[in-house]
C-alpha cells in the first residue's frame, strides 16, 4: 500500500477505556510513515480527545515493527501523484505544522510508547509526548539531510531544548541513529525498557496520568510550552494564572481534603 491508503480500513486506530484513550499508527506495511491520510486521521482523533472531558490521558504507539518512519516519500502530494513536483514547504505548512501544533496544545497529557524506529517527522511526533518510553531495540533518526532537506515538524525548536545545541546539531547534520538507551541517557526521552516490557510500562504510566488531576496536568503542559519562549518574569506570570485556574478545580479541593484525611485522593479530572 502506498501513500494512497485503502479507503476501507483506518490508518490510525483509536479506542477509549476508563478515561484512557489509545491512538495507534496503523500502516505497518509502510513502517507507519506519515501519509496525508494518516495525518488527517490523527488530527481528527486528537480533536475527539480534546472534545471529550472524560478522556484524561492519551497513549500513542505504532503497529508492527516501527513507531513511525517519517514522511511517506512515495507520494508527491495529496493527489498521490509521485511524478508531480511538490512544494515541500507547503506540505509542511498544510500537514506537519497543524499536526505538531495539535499535539502540543492537547488538553490531556500524552504518553508515547516508541515500539521501533522513529525517523524524521516520526521523531518529532514521538517527542510531543509528555512522557516518552522506548523499547531498547528502538532508535531515533533525524534523516532529513540524507535526502537534502532540513528537519521540520518542530525539530529545530525542540531538539536543542531537550539535548542541547551541540547534540541537536549533530543529530540533524550527521543523521546518525540514536539508540533508545542513549536517547534516555541524554534526556531525549524519559526511559528505555526491554522490548517485552514496553506495553505494560507505557500502560502503567498512562493509567497513572488518567487517574490524576487532568486540569493541572494540562496547565503544566501549557506553562512549560509557553515558558520555553520567555524569561523568568514571564514564567512567573504564567504560573500565577495557571495556579489561579487550578485552585478553582474540584480536584484541588479533593487533593486538600485527601491530604487532611491522610488518604489517597480520588481525582475526577475536573
Amino acid at each position: 500500500m502506498s501513500g494512497n491508503d485503502s479507503k476501507q480500513e483506518p490508518v490510525a486506530l483509536f479506542g477509549v477505556e476508563d478515561g484512557l484513550a489509545r491512538l495507534t499508527l496503523h500502516r505497518p506495511e509502510a513502517l507507519n510513515s506519515l501519509s496525508f491520510r494518516l495525518i488527517e486521521e490523527i488530527i481528527a482523533i486528537l480533536d475527539r480527545v480534546d472534545a471529550d472531558p472524560d478522556i484524561r490521558a492519551l497513549l500513542v504507539t505504532g503497529s508492527g515493527r516501527a513507531f513511525c518512519a517519517g514522511a511517506d516519500l512515495t507520494v508527491a502530494g495529496p493527489s498521490g501523484d509521485p511524478s508531480r513536483p511538490r512544494d515541500v514547504g507547503q506540505v509542511v505548512e498544510d500537514y506537519y505544522n497543524p499536526l505538531i501544533t495539535r499535539l502540543a496544545t492537547l488538553r490531556p497529557p500524552i504518553v508515547v510508547a516508541v515500539n521501533g524506529a522513529a525517523v524524521g517527522a516520526g521523531v518529532s511526533l514521538a517527542l510531543q509526548g509528555d512522557i516518552v518510553v522506548a523499547a531498547r531495540s528502538a532508535y531515533f533518526l533525524q534523516a532529513f539531510t540524507r535526502v537534502g532537506l532540513i528537519p521540520d515538524a518542530g525539530a529545530t525548536w525542540l531538539l536543542p531544548r531537550l539535548v542541547g545545541i551541540a547534540r541537536a546539531k549533530a543529530m540533524m547534520l550527521l543523521a546518525d541513529r540514536i539508540p533508545a538507551e542513549e536517547a534516555a541517557a541524554i534526556g531525549l526521552i524519559h526511559s528505555a525498557v526491554d522490548d517485552d516490557a514496553l506495553a505494560a510500562r507505557a500502560e502503567e504510566i498512562a493509567r497513572r496520568l488518567a487517574d490524576g488531576p487532568t486540569v493541572a496536568f494540562g496547565l503544566v503542559r501549557r506553562a512549560v510550552r509557553e515558558g520555553l519562549g520567555g524569561d523568568l518574569a514571564a514564567s512567573l506570570r504564567i504560573e500565577r494564572e495557571a495556579q489561579r485556574e487550578a485552585g478553582f478545580t474540584a480536584d484541588y479541593a479533593e487533593g486538600v481534603q485527601a491530604f487532611r484525611e491522610k488518604r489517597p485522593p480520588r481525582f475526577t479530572g475536573r
